[in-house]
């Protein structure tokens, strides 16, 4: 709770009594107190507070310089001399002022962003007035600090070279994905490499912008999965998960991080979305993922949510999502002011709506649930 002036003022004055603080402090901060008090504050008064303040700054202690750093810096109607002062002691004082709504030129905002210690530039990530040069420059120092700090920091515009390079980072670093996908600057495309760590709705806006995106530049159209390739990999998932994902993965075309980021998620979202990425049916990717014998593989939950999403999403998009999700393919084209709200799916062409009815050809749930049991499938 912030003390109050009155209250400040009877402590600082109770102190002076009994000899705990230099009077000259105490006058310092009883003329600030006064000050801020008064909606609009005499010069006169102000021109002797300047003069008063510029020749005490320099002497006072840690403190006290703290406690005006924290009061002048953003009030507007605080002498330029008194800021200069409060300036110069540099260190805990500086970064306090930053924090404090301190006015800064985007110049001077760029070379506290190049120059700056770890505790100036942690403060100065919290400003709403960063430049995209000093965001990048922050960026580039690739702290967990700084980066969750500019990710938290919606008031301050996020320019693309640096939003690209922390959604990158956030494939490995999960602290940062729902800063991220909080933020209402980035687009959904932007977003797509986060795709498995985002919500239901937001899931359905990200694959309505990739499907609006493939309407107006059509990627490559693959063919059906052999019968060879099929039954190597079924194989292979009952055999060694690793090495299935490792031979999905070159199909793909993605190579090893692919393979691994594949293996480390358990949900086996990213698996059913590059199996149908690389041309199976719902019904044969269902059978590689109950064939790879994991924890997934045996909740019957797991299995309805992953056909579910396999059913939601067509291969050419869910080749797109992979690419964006293991890193495969360059960022997102454009930005968007703010993130697109869900469309109703009976008005979005590019996807069917949830009442759909199942394709000819695909299983029906009791089916892809008869397979799960207490036994891997074989054969």
């Amino acid at each position: 709770m912030t003390t109050s002036p009155a209250k400040e003022l009877a402590d600082l004055a109770r102190l002076a009594r009994e000899g705990g603080l230099d009077l000259s402090q105490v006058s310092l901060r009883v003329r600030a107190d006064l000050l801020l008090s008064a909606p609009r504050p005499p010069q006169d008064d102000l021109a002797a507070f300047s003069e008063m303040a510029t020749a005490l700054i320099p002497s006072i202690d840690e403190a006290t310089a703290l406690i005006l750093a924290r009061k002048l810096s953003g009030w507007r109607h605080t002498p330029a001399p008194v800021l200069l002062a409060l300036r110069e002691r540099g260190g805990t004082v500086l970064a306090e002022m930053l924090r404090h709504g301190l006015p800064l030129t985007p110049a001077e905002v760029e070379e506290l962003a190049e120059t700056g210690d770890d505790e100036m530039l942690s403060a100065l990530s919290a400003r709403r007035d960063l430049t995209a040069a000093a965001t990048l420059m922050l960026v580039e120092r690739d702290s967990d600090a700084l980066d969750l700090a500019l990710i938290a920091n919606t008031e301050a515009p996020l320019p693309r070279a640096a939003a690209d390079i922390l959604i990158a980072r956030a494939r490995s670093r999960p602290a940062y994905r729902s800063g991220l996908l909080g933020r209402p600057d980035l687009s959904n495309l932007e977003l797509a490499p986060l795709f498995l760590r985002a919500g239901a709705e937001r899931r359905l806006t990200i694959l309505d912008s990739l499907a609006a995106h493939e309407a107006l530049h059509p990627g490559e159209r693959l063919s059906p999965l052999s019968a060879t390739i099929l039954a190597d990999w079924l194989a292979l998932a009952s055999e060694d998960r690793k090495r299935a994902f490792g031979a999905i993965a070159r199909h793909f075309g993605g190579g090893p991080a692919l393979a691994e980021a594949m293996d480390r998620d358990a949900t086996r979202e990213l698996a059913a979305l590059a199996l149908i990425a690389s041309g199976t049916t719902v019904e044969e990717a269902t059978r590689f993922l109950i064939r790879l014998g994991d924890e997934a593989a045996h909740s019957v939950e797991r299995i309805f949510a992953l056909v579910a999403l396999m059913r939601s999403i067509r291969p050419v998009i869910a080749r797109r999502l992979v690419q964006q999700i293991a890193g495969l393919a360059p960022p997102a084209p454009q930005r968007r002011g703010q993130h697109q709200p869900a469309m109703d799916p009976s008005g979005t062409p590019s996807r069917a709506g949830t009442g759909t009815a199942r394709p000819e050809g695909q299983p029906a749930m009791s089916e892809v649930l008869g397979r799960i049991g207490p036994q891997r499938e074989r054969g």
